[in-house]
């Protein structure tokens, strides 16, 4: 469990939940999680977070390494405060605690669809993603050739149909990036339990860091031919 290891602060009109990993000192860079609920959250309480399943599986587990930061969506939706998520991303990627070439976003449903957009919106922020049960702009996938992405979503789903996740990821290999997705063949739309408890995952990210230096690429420029 994270007692005594979380706060809960506010930029802007964002609250949010920040948890520390055992032995977490000061001043120290560590890699960052931005962790993005779903619909069900969204006016929630901070401290009811704790409550997540990201947080409920991941304080279990020994040693993990990551600072966690988990803003609370108080709108409609996650891009009814887009432009503030996005200042809110690059502060935390600009923050003491954080390495920003270890600075990752993951969330499920819609904060999976969030998670695709925002990585597109900043392809030069993050390392690595992982969008659960979620789904986003295929058109534009060219803007993560650079980010790795693995994606999950349950074959069952019927709340955001697994179509979703497999139209971006084939976007993103089209065009030259790194995307895996994963579908669990019994599971409906709750695909982020049996993602936030697999150690793989956490694995995976870290063996990810920023690729700077590389050129973002931008497709569909000309008006005459995509409006």
């Amino acid at each position: 469990m994270y007692e005594n290891r979380y706060e809960t602060l506010q930029f802007e009109t964002l609250k949010y939940l920040i948890t520390y990993p055992n032995g977490y000192e000061k001043g120290k860079k560590y890699p960052v999680i931005l962790q993005l609920h779903g619909a069900g959250g969204r006016g929630m309480p901070v401290l009811d977070m704790l409550g997540h399943p990201y947080f409920t599986l991941t304080g279990e587990m020994e040693g993990f390494p990551f600072v966690t930061v988990a803003p609370v969506c108080h709108e409609n939706t996650w891009f009814d405060l887009f432009e503030t998520l996005k200042r809110f991303a690059q502060w935390i990627s600009a923050s003491e605690y954080c390495d920003p070439e270890r600075f990752y976003v993951m969330g499920g449903s819609l904060g999976g669809y969030t998670t695709w957009q925002l990585a597109m919106s900043l392809p030069d922020l993050f390392a690595a993603i992982v969008p659960i049960c979620g789904g986003g702009m295929y058109w534009n996938a060219a803007r993560l050739v650079n980010v790795p992405v693995w994606a999950f979503h349950g074959a069952k789903d019927t709340t955001v149909f697994p179509e979703e996740s497999e139209k971006m990821v084939n976007a993103v290999n089209k065009r030259g990036g790194n995307a895996r997705l994963t579908i669990y063949p019994e599971n409906g739309h709750d695909a982020w339990s049996d993602t936030f408890r697999n150690p793989e995952v956490y694995g995976w990210m870290l063996s990810h860091k920023k690729q700077n230096g590389k050129a973002i690429i931008d497709e569909f420029v000309d008006l005459r031919k995509f409006g």
